[in-house]
């Protein structure tokens, strides 16, 4: 594949940390929420092996925050999602499915109680905020819905809590998994949660001062160089072995919380009013496909990324890749559950590779 220019205007917008991402020798961007994210600086493998064995500093601003404040905002959000939030306290983070009348995956981000009567909603790659306008105006709340000037920046790795402990302070350690502290950089309080894009450790400083991005930046930098410290970003490797989901990619509106294995995150005897609701306990144990996981011995090639056994599709692939670490071929795959009820096993190309629940369980694989 020939080289490609990715052609940045006003609707592509640059972040806070962009001039330090280009500095660091960035390769590789994609467009998220509008917005560049870097999607690698060495290699995929290089970088893949930097955040499983140090630390990496993550440019995400893309994780737009969409504010939703106001008397009537926790009632907002809940009829977005059909998990309870009702338990939520200030400082938290709740993964969350956002689904639609019909049950369909609007996006899947990360809920954050800021304050009382003010969330935010960390979106994955959708236009969360015209939808959440529009169920303001028709349900006719209360409420103000903004994009936040707030641009995260993550801190990945099994030595990022070290790394963070040395610019933030004592606190950082006290921290818990979806918990936050606001916590000072240079006389400014942001808030620090322990959470990511990886299964490696690590936190999201929720920079709220443009002016201080790269000065945060170079403090990472200069106090993780005796701990390798790199820039990165979220990496396919890693991602796929440890069943991280991508919206867009994965799944998407077309598909429910159930296909997805998302059932953990979705409170279907709660007595809250969820607009999805209704739809997912008529859908519930009924839905077609399901998203598993493929496993084989070496690379194999999809054509247009579908998948068939006897003559008919019976899946499609949706995110693939090598795992240096496991040698493994991984691939994740909506599928038929019709099919899944009579094979553990398809080929492809001549070469035989296993279904198998998502996330990986790469004991039992070996």
């Amino acid at each position: 594949m020939t080289d490609k220019i990715l052609s940045i205007s006003r609707r592509t917008r640059a972040t806070p940390f962009t001039r330090r991402v280009e500095a660091a020798g960035v390769k590789g961007y994609t467009v998220y929420n509008h917005m560049l994210l870097p999607t690698f600086f060495t290699n995929n493998e290089d970088d893949y092996w930097s955040l499983c064995q140090n630390v990496q500093v993550w440019d995400v601003s893309c994780e737009r925050q969409i504010e939703v404040s106001g008397p009537d905002s926790e009632r907002l959000i809940q009829l977005m999602t059909p998990r309870d939030i009702s338990r939520a306290v200030i400082g938290q983070g709740l993964y969350a499915p956002l689904c639609d009348e019909s049950g369909g995956l609007v996006n899947d981000p990360v809920l954050i109680k800021f304050a009382n009567n003010d969330w935010w909603v960390s979106i994955a790659d959708s236009d969360v905020r015209l939808w959440a306008r529009g169920l303001a105006h028709g349900f006719g709340l209360d409420v103000k819905i903004r994009e936040a000037a707030i641009w995260p920046l993550a801190v990945q790795g099994p030595r990022a809590e070290q790394l963070v402990t040395r610019v933030f302070g004592n606190e950082v350690p006290g921290i818990r998994f979806f918990r936050s502290k606001m916590l000072e950089f240079r006389g400014k309080a942001m808030m620090v949660m322990r959470s990511g894009y990886s299964k490696q450790g690590g936190f999201e400083i929720y920079l709220n001062d443009p002016d201080l991005a790269e000065p945060l930046w170079d403090e990472l930098f200069e106090q993780g160089q005796d701990l390798n410290v790199r820039p990165g970003g979220p990496n396919l490797i890693e991602r796929i072995e440890s069943g991280l989901l991508s919206y867009g990619n994965d799944m998407n509106f077309t598909h429910n919380p159930f296909e997805c294995g998302l059932d953990a995150f979705i409170d279907l005897d709660a007595d809250i009013e969820s607009m999805s609701l209704p739809a997912l306990r008529a859908i519930r144990g009924k839905h077609v496909h399901q998203l598993m996981g493929l496993v084989f011995d070496e690379a194999v090639f999809f054509p247009d990324f579908a998948i068939i056994a006897d003559d008919r599709v019976v899946g499609d692939v949706r995110s693939q890749v090598w795992s240096p670490r496991y040698q493994k071929y991984l691939a994740m795959a909506m599928m038929k559950r019709d099919f899944l009820s009579a094979n553990e096993t398809l080929t492809v190309d001549g070469k035989i590779g296993n279904i198998v629940d998502l996330p990986f369980d790469f004991d039992a694989i070996r």
